[in-house]
Formats: structure tokens, C-alpha cells, sequence
């Protein structure tokens, strides 16, 4: 199958594949910016130009959240690997404990940053069985009065999903959403804070967005260092040092074309479809491939899955890459092989790597 500008189907977990339409809405824009004479990478981040930029995707953002306005939006740096410190920096006072639950690789990472701060009580860990799954609500039992509980709604290296909003958590619910955001509708007034890298499910890496309840930010602790102070982000609308202007620009056509394309809703559809193309050839060949999430925790991002031997793991890399397939080796500590089909990632992508799965095992199995 020959694809625009014979781009190939990338299955990178991470940064993400992008629409085609956005890439050439960046391309058109690149030199000259809507007749400013300049590309946004090179606008200041205090001209009237970029301010209708990081209006318009925040804007643009909430209405496909249904963000309340009592949640403040975020556009901030350092990846949700900074927001693992800052959180506990921010949210976990001097003598209480918060809550984690550890469902795979960046759980664990959240963790251990913030056992450098303060107390932590894990509730839950899947290291047991390899992290192939999130638990039931009756698995957990909460801390008395954690002062906050967190989890990863969908681990990219081991396909893992929770495929569902919390329920019952007797404390500010922060999740990372790095994965999964915007690949199907979420009710944000189930969490207290929502942080995302962007370049998994939105635009460039460069970009993190965080969705935190007006009640969170006044927990701050006064005289907290400025980069890590939420109300003082808050406070100047993102703009207290120069932001990621590029990637604000990018996600905000990403939230455009999602607008365009029906809203989360219509983007859930077309992910379960995606999905579905692999799984069920997985499910139809449970003797060859296996895969390595439980069923009732399946990512719709990430699909992981590993062949009996290291050979025919090699050997179908090998062909999938010459067809035009990059990027599905899985992560060491799952082995096999690794689909990432973000939103942005085509149809016709997961239709050709099911096809292609079934000549492989129709031969090798």
C-alpha cells in the first residue's frame, strides 16, 4: 500500500505518528505563519499571534474534555517524568502518605520519584505476573487518609489499560495519561489531576499538559520553586518562562483535526476498530502469538503480544519492516513485539499488520 509522501506505518510507542493534514498545516505554516512574515518558532510567546495559538488549543482542549471551569489547563515542560517529582513536591505534605497503584514500567518510575519526597504506600503492584493487567476495584485497599492516589491509566511498554474512570477512591485521584488521553472520552470530574507527555497520543515531545482542580492548586505549599509551582503557572496562563511555543502549535491542530473528525467519541470508535483488526488475529491464533495483556485490560494503544521463539521474532521484524512496517519490536522487559497505534495511527495500518500476521503464522506456524 503506498502512503502519502511514501511515509511509512509507524508503530514508534512514542514519539507518536500525526495526522497527515496536520503535518502539512505545520509544513504550509513553517516559513510564514499566517502572513506574520515568521514561523511560531520563531514568535514571541508574548505577541498577540501566539496568544491566540495557546488560547485557541486550550479552548479547543476543554471542549473535547468537557473540562470544567473549575479545572485550570496547563501547557508545561519536562514530560510526565518531571510531573512524577512535582506532584508528590506540590500534593504529598511532611508526615502523610499517598497512594500508588503500579500497573507497569512508568507506575513503578512515579514511585520511586516520589518516595525521594515522602511517604508512599503502593496498593497495588503487578510485578508478580509481569504487569499483564490492572486490578479490579475489590483488589484495592486504600490508606485511611492517603493524601492522594495515583495510577497510570494505560502502560505503554507492557499494554496495559484500566479502560475505565475510577471509582470509589477515597482521595484526590492524579493520573497520567501520557498514552491514552484523547483516544476516548474520560469524565475529568472523577480526577483531581490529569498531566500528559504529548508526544504519545498529541503532538512533539516538548509538551506537557496538565488538568488540575482549583481545590489542588491551594494545596501548594507557599515559597515552592517557581518551575514546579503549580499556582504560579496557573497564575500566568503557562506563561511564566517561555513554553514549548512549537509543540503548543502542533497539539492545537491535533485538537482541531479531532474536533473535525466527531469528537472523542467518534476517536474511541475508530480505536476499537484499530485494535480489534490485532487482537482478534491474536485471539484466532492463540497457539502462535500470545498476548502478553489480559483480556479485560487490553491497551487500544499499545498491543503486545510474543511468538514462541526469538528466530520467528526476528524473522517476522524482518518482514514486516519490508513491507513497509517500522518500529514493532517489543520492550525488553515484555519481549516480542509492540503495535502503537495512537489516534493519529491509520486504519489501514492495523489492517495491514493483521494480514500480515496471518501469512506469517499461515507459514512459520
Amino acid at each position: 500500500m503506498s502512503l502519502p509522501y511514501d511515509r511509512v506505518f509507524n508503530f514508534s510507542a512514542g514519539p507518536c505518528t500525526l495526522p497527515v493534514p496536520v503535518l502539512e498545516q505545520a509544513r504550509d505554516d513553517l516559513l510564514n505563519y499566517q502572513g506574520k512574515g515568521m514561523s511560531v518558532m520563531e514568535m514571541s510567546h508574548r505577541s498577540k499571534a501566539f496568544e491566540s495559538i495557546i488560547q485557541t488549543a486550550e479552548a479547543d482542549l476543554r471542549a473535547l474534555m468537557a473540562i470544567p471551569d473549575n479545572y485550570k489547563v496547563l501547557f508545561l515542560q519536562g514530560g510526565a517524568s518531571l510531573q512524577f517529582s512535582m506532584i508528590p513536591m506540590c500534593f504529598l505534605p511532611s508526615g502523610q502518605a499517598a497512594d500508588y497503584i503500579v500497573t507497569g514500567t512508568w507506575g513503578k518510575k512515579a514511585v520511586e520519584a516520589a518516595q525521594l519526597v515522602g511517604g508512599v504506600t503502593v496498593v497495588f503492584d503487578g510485578k508478580a505476573t509481569n504487569y499483564d493487567h490492572a486490578p479490579r476495584p475489590s483488589q484495592l485497599s486504600y490508606s485511611e487518609k492517603p493524601a492522594y492516589v495515583h495510577f497510570t491509566s494505560n502502560e505503554t511498554i507492557q499494554g496495559v489499560d484500566f479502560n475505565k474512570d475510577p471509582l470509589n477512591v477515597p482521595a484526590p485521584v492524579i493520573c497520567d495519561m501520557s498514552s491514552n488521553i484523547l483516544s476516548r472520552p474520560v469524565e475529568v470530574t472523577k480526577y483531581s489531576v490529569i498531566y500528559a507527555g504529548a508526544q504519545k497520543n498529541m503532538g512533539p515531545a516538548g509538551l506537557t499538559v496538565v488538568i488540575l482542580r482549583d481545590d489542588m492548586i491551594e494545596k501548594v505549599p507557599k515559597k515552592m520553586h517557581p518551575m514546579l509551582d503549580y499556582r504560579l503557572q496557573a497564575e500566568n496562563a503557562s506563561l511564566y518562562n517561555t513554553p514549548p511555543c512549537w509543540s503548543i502549535y502542533v497539539c492545537g491542530l491535533v485538537f482541531q483535526w479531532l474536533k473535525d473528525l466527531g469528537g472523542l467519541e467518534a476517536m474511541e470508535a475508530i480505536n476499537e476498530k484499530k485494535a480489534g483488526f490485532l487482537y482478534d488475529t491474536i485471539d484466532a491464533h492463540e497457539g502462535f502469538y500470545r498476548g502478553h495483556a489480559a483480556k479485560g485490560s487490553r491497551s487500544k494503544m499499545n498491543v503486545t503480544w510474543t511468538l514462541p521463539t526469538e528466530e520467528l521474532t526476528e524473522m517476522f521484524l524482518k518482514g514486516a519492516k519490508a513491507e513497509g512496517m517500522e518500529e514493532l519490536k517489543g520492550h525488553r522487559s515484555v519481549g516480542g513485539l509492540r503495535a502503537s497505534i495512537y489516534n493519529a495511527f491509520p486504519v489501514e495500518g492495523c489492517e495491514a499488520l493483521a494480514a500480515y500476521m496471518k501469512a506469517f503464522v499461515a507459514k512459520h506456524g
